[in-house]
């Protein structure tokens, strides 16, 4: 069984910054694609970005130009650094791996999930 476990996440005001991290356990990680995803009370979970086996990265445009992922796989883990953090950023993130990977890994599914954590933005 894979587990999946995000860093603690943290209260921030707008404009600072925040680090997530995840590790994935299980052998070979560096041959899956891993994503973040963030979820608002009442709202469908948002797909943020990814990061594939070969190191392609893609963002959603909603944050694309703020958040960085990466990845170090002798780590098995993952990053999510958040940049300029807005009050909107607030919600429960979420890692998840996926099932392997993709030309693109946008079209990855994502079959092992993290429980989420939280990142709250506010002055």
């Amino acid at each position: 069984e894979v587990k999946v476990e995000e860093s603690a996440g943290g209260s921030v005001r707008p404009g600072e910054s925040l680090r997530l991290s995840c590790t994935a356990s299980g052998r070979a990680f560096g041959g899956y694609d891993m994503a973040w995803f963030r979820q608002v009370p009442g709202k469908e979970r948002e797909w943020l970005s990814c990061i594939s086996s070969y190191l392609l990265t893609y963002y959603n445009a909603s944050v694309e130009g703020r958040f960085t992922i990466s990845r170090d796989n002798t780590r098995n883990t993952v990053y999510l650094q958040m940049e300029n953090l807005k009050t909107e950023d607030t919600a429960v993130y979420y890692c998840a791996r996926g099932s392997g990977t993709e030309h693109s890994c946008r079209n990855t599914e994502y079959i092992d999930w993290g429980q989420g954590t939280q990142v709250t933005v506010s002055s």
